[in-house]
């Protein structure tokens, strides 16, 4: 039987998949395929890659956002990724392929021209990587085969789409749950809350594609940027899908 994962976005957040894989590998369900987007791209690949969750969540911890991003100006976007890829390079290999990977995995991103979804699984890694997850504005974009690239969460940030017709079973990690009690009170807080509520609606779209979606609750209370709670964000992914041994037992 052919499981296949599918990772949201969701920035710090998305530790909490790390968990989430430290679960199912304890549970001994293995995985045949990983759809990823944003920080479930990056989980994903390097956990392809053969990285244990925990050693994934080292690397997370010691890197320090401030050393790798800094100001581009003149271009679609406020900060360079090229830090961030020589930190791929790194740890992934210089021309790694995802044909290079222990497990297939697809990356999705947005093509800003064209306003559609762009899926890679073959070929180059670490640009579409990259891609996934330049959040627009923020991060200027990346070209790749003739493609003006950003963020893939902005149309799809749960792609589940990619496991349709190649996995028996369909394993949906969403990281995003809606704070309803939320109380906004900062320009920042505002930007965020907005940012959730747009990706949030295309989320709901795609959750009758997967056949169980994992979605700790207790991850609402966290930001965006909360990257110094890793630890606790970790072990609510962690925790939550040992508690759902039983439904996904059921369908594996």
């Amino acid at each position: 039987m052919k499981v296949g994962l599918a990772l949201s976005g969701g920035g710090a957040r998305g530790i909490a998949h790390l968990g989430v894989l430290k679960a199912l590998d304890e549970l001994g369900i293995k995985i045949s395929m990983i759809s990823g987007v944003s920080s479930g791209a990056i989980a994903g690949v390097l956990y392809a890659a053969g990285y244990t969750p925990d050693q994934i969540l080292v690397l997370i911890k010691e890197l320090s956002v401030f050393k790798i991003v800094r100001p581009v100006f003149g271009k679609a976007g406020l900060l360079h990724l090229d830090e961030v890829e020589k930190l791929y390079v790194k740890h992934l290999g210089a021309g790694v392929k995802f044909e290079d990977l222990k497990i297939p995995v697809v990356i999705s991103a947005t093509e800003m021209n064209e306003g559609v979804t762009a899926y890679f699984s073959s070929g180059e890694l670490i640009k579409p990587l990259l891609a996934s997850s330049a959040v627009p504005i923020l991060y200027h974009s990346i070209e790749y085969q003739g493609k003006l690239l950003n963020d893939g969460g902005l149309l799809n940030n749960l792609p589940v789409d990619p496991l349709h017709t190649n996995c028996d079973v369909k394993l949906a990690v969403h990281v995003n749950p809606i704070n309803h009690q939320a109380h906004v009170t900062t320009l920042r807080g505002m930007i965020e809350r907005t940012v959730l509520l747009a990706i949030n609606n295309n989320v709901k779209l795609r959750m009758h594609l997967c056949d169980l979606l994992i979605e700790p609750q207790e991850l609402k209370y966290y930001r965006l940027t909360n990257f110094r709670k890793a630890d606790e964000i970790f072990d609510i992914g962690y925790r939550y899908t040992l508690q759902m041994e039983k439904h996904i037992r059921q369908l594996i």
